[in-house]
Parts: C-alpha cells; structure tokens; sequence
C-alpha cells in the first residue's frame, strides 16, 4: 500500500458508472417487480452501499476509508440499465475504486436476480466519470 500518512484530510468524491444491456422484457420485468427474487433495484442499491463499504476487503492494495456517504441510482431505458455511483469522504486518498467497485456489484446483482429470464445479458461501460479531492 501507498504511504498517505503525509497527505491531507480534503472532501474527496468520485462518479462510477456502468450499463446493463438487457432484452426489453427484462426491463418491463424490472419496472413490474415481477421477478421471483423481489425488488431488482432495491436490493441491487444496497449491495451497490455494502461493495463500497467493503472495497478494501476485496482489492488488496486499497486502504480502508470511512465512507462519509454512497449514493447508487439507476436509469432505466428500454433496453440499458445505467447505475451510477456517488462516493464522498473526508480522507487523505481518493474514492475512485468505491465507487467503480459500487457499480459493479449493484450490476452484478442485477444479473444474479434476472438471469433466469435473461442469459444474454451484458454488463459494459464500466468506468470513473469523476474524481475530486
């Protein structure tokens, strides 16, 4: 791990995000909450809060942060499930991989609770839109 000892405590925030691609039936599913393992979105956001919350655990080489707040939202189009991640702290190191790993899971749970009805999922567009502090 970096040494951030040295380096000041400033608000830091970081802007992940990623894309679902998925048949409109999927989507319609979705919006519906007709799929058998309940709320896709709901349970999508908080798995989205608890992967920020436990980066650390899972990328070696990221220091442990006290996330000061996690905001996951979701646009859904016909076909696209955009998820966006917000991360904020007050820190000496950055947010980013917060964020990014956020993303990642909430799409990665997204394809657990619809993959019965939809193989052919995609999870694309993976990536940081902003970082400050």
């Amino acid at each position: 791990m970096i040494d951030v000892s040295g380096k000041s405590a400033t608000k830091r925030t970081a802007v992940a995000r990623s894309v679902v691609r998925m048949e409109p039936a999927t989507a319609a599913a979705i919006t519906d909450q007709s799929l058998g393992k309940g709320d896709v979105l709901a349970v999508a956001r908080v798995a989205g809060i608890q992967a920020a919350k436990k980066t650390s655990e899972l990328i070696p080489l990221c220091h442990p942060l006290a996330i000061s707040a996690v905001k996951v939202e979701f646009s859904l189009s016909e076909t696209d499930l955009e998820i966006t991640a917000t991360v904020e702290t007050v820190g000496p190191t950055g947010v980013e991989m917060e964020a990014l790993t956020a993303v990642s899971v909430a799409a990665l749970t997204i394809y657990d609770m619809c993959k019965a009805i939809d193989r052919g999922m995609t999870i694309s567009n993976t990536q940081l839109l902003h970082k400050a502090g």
